[in-house]
């Protein structure tokens, strides 16, 4: 990939041109407005959902999507926390930052924030929302829940985090309902923890 020392960062929350990224995000999967993730966005970008795409020689290479609390993707709880649902950048474009010019645009945007928050896995089989990954952007670990996949990988354990980065003295941490998660999520069909509709299960996790 060629050097340009310019990658622009685009809020497509509200762009018609860019809206098949509202929906498909950078997976190889074909693009159509799948109905769990349109009813996620109806509800979710009037409580200030956003978007944002990384534009790299004039490629989509990388983005962000985050929430207030009350409308993430994951059941997460805390006054003024905004939750980061996902962020990504395409294997080919690694060595330039950009995922940390991603997650400083997201500071800058929310600065009214008393801090983000997000979902990490550990052990887990995806190369996606690493703990370790977070942990390189300034978030910890304030409670955690060891699960299983009850159809993929069976037997094999791993665990969720809730990842906290306060930018406010004295925030209060947000809170996370194991519960609910067990159910899995359905604003992202790529997402590791995704729940898919033709598994008819009420539960996609269980405890261990």
């Amino acid at each position: 990939m060629k050097a340009n020392p310019k990658p622009s960062i685009l809020d497509i929350t509200k762009n018609n041109e860019y809206e098949k990224y509202l929906y498909k995000c950078l997976a190889p999967m074909p693009f159509r407005k799948y109905r769990k993730r349109h009813e996620y966005l109806k509800i979710a970008i009037p409580k200030g959902f956003r978007k944002k795409l990384l534009i790299f020689n004039r490629e989509v290479i990388g983005q962000i999507e985050y929430a207030p609390a009350e409308a993430s993707g994951f059941p997460i709880s805390g006054d003024k926390v905004v939750v980061m649902n996902c962020i990504w950048v395409l294997r080919k474009a690694k060595g330039h930052n950009f995922g940390k010019q991603l997650f400083a645009d997201l500071m800058k945007s929310e600065k009214s924030a008393s801090g983000f928050a997000t979902v990490a896995l550990e052990n887990h089989w995806s190369p996606w929302m690493k703990k370790w990954q977070m942990e390189k952007f300034g978030f910890k670990s304030v409670d955690s829940v060891s699960v299983m996949h009850k159809l993929k990988h069976k037997e094999e354990r791993f665990k969720i985090h809730l990842m906290w980065l306060p930018t406010k003295k004295n925030s209060k941490p947000p809170t996370l309902s194991k519960q609910k998660l067990l159910d899995g999520v359905n604003f992202c069909t790529a997402h590791p923890l995704y729940h898919p509709e033709k598994a008819k299960l009420r539960e996609i996790f269980e405890k261990c």
